[in-house]
């Protein structure tokens, strides 16, 4: 049985999350962290669904920011937890949203392309909008996991959404500047309802208890 599925973000890998992982573990909740890397949305949403289908009751599927895209798509979930994340609608993907909505100068993240052709992120950049209110030895530790992504992350689009007939939550960090304005409104009208935290992009290092808290939440509220 699995209780928690937690998703990823771009760039980030599941030792992201490892203690938020062992603090819900120590509530008696078993979690799962699937590594999502290079994988399509399709891939991914399979993978994930194979997660819930071998669970004796729904889990909760919470996904953190590009992480949220395949928890939109997640069927089967008893209910979803966006932290600072992507919800992407049918036939939408990042490129044309941020197409249609660039946001603000600074807003988004700086990334460049490597020998390999992935996307690398500018290291101060990264420091200061992904784990700008994380002390430093949790922040360099977190630098330190980060991985290039292939620029195709930016074509992940939707064939169909789950997010639209499951409980949510999303989480949104008054000091997130990774989500170019105004498109963190645009995911949070989508969720059943919001919660607006003072944290940057990474609650769940800034608060891991309470982002705890929050999933645990939802699990009661939404799983017999």
């Amino acid at each position: 049985m699995t209780d928690v599925i937690i998703l990823h973000g771009a760039w980030h890998q599941p030792a992201h999350y490892a203690e938020l992982a062992d603090l819900l573990r120590a509530r008696e909740l078993s979690v799962e962290v699937p590594d999502l890397y290079e994988l399509s949305l399709a891939e991914s949403t399979a993978k994930v669904e194979a997660v819930v289908c071998g669970s004796s009751q729904p889990p909760v599927v919470v996904g953190h920011s590009f992480g949220g895209v395949t928890a939109g798509t997640v069927r089967g979930a008893a209910a979803l937890v966006f932290l600072n994340s992507w919800i992407l609608d049918v036939d939408e993907s990042p490129a044309k949203i941020l197409g249609e909505a660039p946001g603000e100068p600074g807003e988004g993240l700086i990334a460049l392309p490597d020998a390999d052709g992935r996307l690398r992120l500018d290291p101060a950049d990264a420091r200061a909008k992904l784990f700008g209110d994380i002390d430093e030895p949790a922040a360099t530790r977190a630098m330190e996991l980060l991985r290039p992504e292939p620029p195709t992350i930016f074509n992940a689009s939707p064939t169909h959404v789950s997010w639209r007939d499951t409980p949510s939550i999303y989480l949104r960090g008054q000091q997130d500047r990774t989500i170019a304005s105004p498109l963190p409104d645009r995911f949070a009208r989508r969720c059943s309802r919001t919660e607006t935290w003072d944290t940057s992009h990474s609650p769940y290092l800034r608060h891991p208890a309470a982002v705890a808290d929050l999933i645990q939440r939802q699990r009661a509220a939404h799983v017999n």
